[in-house]
């Protein structure tokens, strides 16, 4: 022998395991990000139809074919609020809303992420919005939940995305 202990070499194999583990894990396993669901634009929305119904209801409207158009669109954007999302499996960002838009991302091609609250109509349901940009000049305005969670994740398959956040307010 030439003195290394063979436990210390079994703790070195067991480390590299551990974090070839974690590494399959985090670049093969499905995780799916729920969107943010962000009171600025439910709230506006709840009320707008709210009022179009009151207001149908006062004008003497109870019959089922006036309402039917209203209860439609809150069932159309309640479907589009609930089935948002955003998954990565293996090197691909799978963007989802509801049965309109499912876009398929090749993580390698996304170059940056950036922070930003841009209004634009997107598959995002909170103006907490990521920018991802990829494939030479596309790009897409998500609203995960876990941002973080989900930039690390991004990171985990290509390290060379850039990541730009919102200058955070110091107290």
């Amino acid at each position: 022998m030439n003195g290394t202990s063979p436990f210390l070499t079994w703790s070195v194999w067991t480390a590299v395991l551990n974090d070839t583990v974690k590494t399959i894990k985090n670049v093969y396993m499905k995780k799916v990000f729920r969107s943010k669901v962000g009171l600025e634009l439910l709230a506006p929305l709840v009320i707008l139809m709210t009022t179009v119904v009151v207001l149908l209801m006062m004008a003497g409207a109870y019959s089922w074919s006036i309402l039917i158009i209203p209860v439609l669109t809150f069932a159309f954007i309640t479907h589009m609020f609930l089935t948002t999302y955003y998954t990565i499996e293996g090197d691909v960002l799978s963007v989802r809303c509801g049965f309109l838009m499912h876009i398929k991302i090749s993580i390698a091609t996304i170059t940056r992420i950036k922070e930003t609250s841009d209004p634009t109509s997107a598959p995002a349901t909170s103006l907490d919005r990521l920018r991802i940009e990829y494939d030479n000049g596309k790009r897409v305005l998500i609203s995960p939940k876990e941002k973080q969670a989900f930039i690390d994740r991004i990171l985990s398959v290509n390290n060379a995305v850039e990541v730009k956040y919102k200058k955070r307010k110091t107290r």
